[in-house]
């Protein structure tokens, strides 16, 4: 069973495919990583092509495609989120969702309470508290840096680029990882496919938290003769 993931919610291009064998594991076949906040729609598609060559398959061979569904900025996430749904449809396979800061938290391994917080530009975060690894105990929200910590436990370390880029609010310890790998993506999927605990199964559908900045144009205004 071979599991395509990427994820484009964040200034990550990232592309991993995992091949799955039940009862044996999961092995990684390809990955493609990039950092560009303004590419996502001209790195994606290639960055894909190129996993697939790495791994000597074709489109016809993916068994089901993980994508993550955000939160992130609307026009980054959409290009992944109209990629995996065209790839889906088109190969009639299941497109399975991820909260990305469920991602960036299942690579983490850790078994203690943390947070994870991403950029959410205009001087907030996205973020969400865990109780580990595998749990996520509140629902993912935007807002300003202070709120991530705001009635936690003293000493609670924040991961992700959102805690780096505040680190006299989040702490200046060890924010790694900064951003979601979709090496971690697939494994998380595997995982929930196989019904190893973990964070829920989503559809392909994105998860914005704040309205986008561009805005469809209104009606005309009536122009009254004089």
């Amino acid at each position: 069973m071979l599991v395509l993931a990427f994820d484009t919610a964040t200034a990550a291009i990232t592309v991993a495919l995992y091949e799955w064998i039940p009862g044996e594991g999961a092995r990684r076949r390809g990955a493609a990583e990039a950092v560009d906040r303004r590419r996502h729609t001209e790195l994606l598609t290639p960055s894909i092509a190129e996993v697939l060559a790495e791994a000597g398959a074709a489109p016809d061979d993916l068994s089901a495609i993980a994508v993550g569904v955000g939160p992130g900025p609307y026009t980054g996430l959409r290009v992944g989120l109209v990629t995996a749904r065209a790839m889906g449809e088109a190969l009639n396979v299941p497109v399975h969702g991820f909260c990305t800061l469920d991602v960036i938290a299942w690579a983490t391994g850790r078994d203690e309470p943390f947070a994870v917080a991403t950029d959410a530009r205009r001087k907030e975060v996205y973020w969400a508290r865990y109780a580990s690894f595998r749990a996520r105990v509140t629902e993912p929200v935007v807002g300003p840096p202070s709120a991530v910590l705001d009635g936690a436990p003293g000493g609670l370390p924040v991961v992700g680029e959102g805690a780096a880029l505040y680190p006299d609010v989040l702490g200046d310890g060890d924010h790694e990882p900064l951003l979601p790998t979709a090496a971690a993506l697939a494994e998380l999927a595997i995982g929930r496919l196989a019904g190893e605990p973990g964070p829920e199964l989503l559809p392909p559908e994105p998860l914005y938290l704040r309205r986008p900045d561009a805005k469809e144009p209104g009606p005309r205004k009536k122009v009254t003769p004089a």
